[in-house]
């Protein structure tokens, strides 16, 4: 049976890495994009002939024409911040009807899931996390919980109202004597909601069975995942972390296609490291240099505002996320807000409590433990932004790229130097395994 090519691309840091102007760039070369987990709370920009987009539900195919867009089984769905959503899209002139399709299976999320969120994440002497306060963690917790409403069940009004009544009743109380919210209102809901599901109804399918269908019809799928690696549920800087798995695992998991299906790894790294929110952050830096980086990167939430915490490269962080994900090809974004650095620390080891250690901790503990070894690299200190093609890179900009390179054990197949879709460099080699149809060899080959 003849079968298309496949690639998963993930954030290999803590999200934020660009991975929407990325999915759009290689879009080209696919003719689906499925999104896979995480919610409202990532926001891809993309900027295409100086028109900026912010998508926070929909994939970043639906910009690139001729490409169909699938939000998986393994998303949490507010069917009102997805309508508004495809409104905004309709407006720009973006072609969303007929090419995107929304699982059946995926869970929604609704409004005490946001009431139990912001009410928890403010409440006294709870450890906060940072989060967006959109209800991504409490209809995750309602999903596992057997207790969810999933989008199918959105057109069943009966079952609707009945699961709304019921809901209200146990989150109203809850809310009430842990945080004293104030209740929510199941009429209103429930009315919104059906109507909600009104509009939404043209684009739910079973997403799991279209993708399969067209992997057997020989097309080229790529798996868009959200946050970063460190985020990820099991794999990340837990309890500091999103409610899903952000993994190329999570590819699997939240579309319904086979792990065998799934052909190459594509994480996707800036050429420094940014968080937002709480927890563990080795190469943090503070100070004036921090703030350099912040603005020279525009390092502001695209959804939230949020200012991002800035700090330098971090390599025992990337080689743990090429281990977990089983990284391919690498993509470096904003090299070009490192121009104007005259030197360039990277972080090439960990010590905790003076010893090296290869492992990252799972102990929230011991990352406060971390002393970060560095390399210090000599800075190119001219512009690279614009520049698409590799050998016009300054010498300095190649060798950075090229120890990054080898510390990985991925290689490099794309260099970000700029926001614009244009402004980037693909290789040689990333570029012929794109025009390539799933030959099953091509991951192992590009790792060292």
């Amino acid at each position: 049976m003849k079968k298309g090519t496949t690639a998963v691309v993930v954030g290999a840091q803590w999200g934020d890495e660009g991975k929407g102007k990325i999915v759009d760039v290689l879009s080209e070369k696919f003719s689906v994009v499925a999104r896979y987990a995480g919610g409202h709370n990532a926001g891809h920009t993309v900027i295409i002939d100086g028109k900026r987009f912010v998508l926070q539900l929909v994939p970043s195919g639906v910009l690139r024409p001729g490409c169909q867009s699938v939000i998986g089984n393994g998303v949490v769905l507010d069917p009102i911040a997805f309508l508004n959503e495809v409104s905004s899209l309709r407006a720009a002139g973006v072609g969303i009807d007929g090419n995107l399709f929304v699982s059946n299976r995926a869970h929604v999320i609704l409004p005490y899931h946001r009431m139990i969120e912001l009410a928890a994440e403010n409440a006294p002497g709870r450890v906060k996390i940072g989060t967006t306060s959109r209800g991504i963690g409490p209809s995750y917790e309602d999903k596992m919980g057997r207790r969810g409403l999933r989008v199918c069940d959105l057109f069943d009004l009966e079952l609707l109202r009945k699961h709304i009544e019921n809901a209200c009743r146990e989150k109203n109380m809850i809310a009430h004597a842990l945080f004293n919210s104030e209740p929510l209102d199941p009429d209103k809901m429930y009315a919104e909601y059906a109507e909600a599901s009104r509009k939404l109804a043209p684009f739910v399918s079973d997403t799991a069975a279209f993708l399969n269908r067209a992997l057997g019809e020989g097309r080229s799928i790529m798996f868009e995942g959200a946050q970063g690696t460190m985020l990820d549920i099991d794999h990340g800087t837990y309890p500091f972390v999103t409610s899903s798995s952000a993994t190329s695992g999570g590819a699997v998991i939240g579309t319904g296609v086979a792990p065998t299906s799934i052909d190459s790894v594509i994480a996707v790294t800036k050429a420094y490291c940014t968080r937002v929110g709480e927890g563990p952050f080795p190469t943090e830096l503070f100070g004036a240099q921090a703030d350099e980086i912040r603005a020279r990167g525009n390092e502001f939430g695209a959804v939230t505002g949020r200012p991002r915490r800035c700090g330098w490269l971090d390599l025992p962080l990337l080689r743990y996320s090429g281990m977990i994900n089983g990284t391919c090809w690498l993509v470096v974004t904003k090299l070009d807000v490192l121009d104007s650095l005259g030197e360039i620390p990277v972080c090439v080891g960990y010590r905790i409590e003076g010893k090296p250690t290869e492992e990252i901790p799972a102990e929230a503990g011991q990352w406060d433990k971390i002393e970060c070894v560095y390399r210090t690299m000599p800075g190119w200190q001219s512009s690279t932004q614009g520049i698409i093609e590799l050998k016009k890179l300054p010498q300095r900009a190649r060798e950075y790229l090229a120890f990054v390179e080898h510390e990985t054990g991925a290689r490099i197949g794309m260099i970000s130097t700029g926001p614009g879709r244009e402004e980037t460099i693909l290789t040689d080699e990333f570029a012929g395994e794109l025009q390539s149809s799933g030959d099953r060899k091509s991951c192992a080959q590009a790792r060292h």
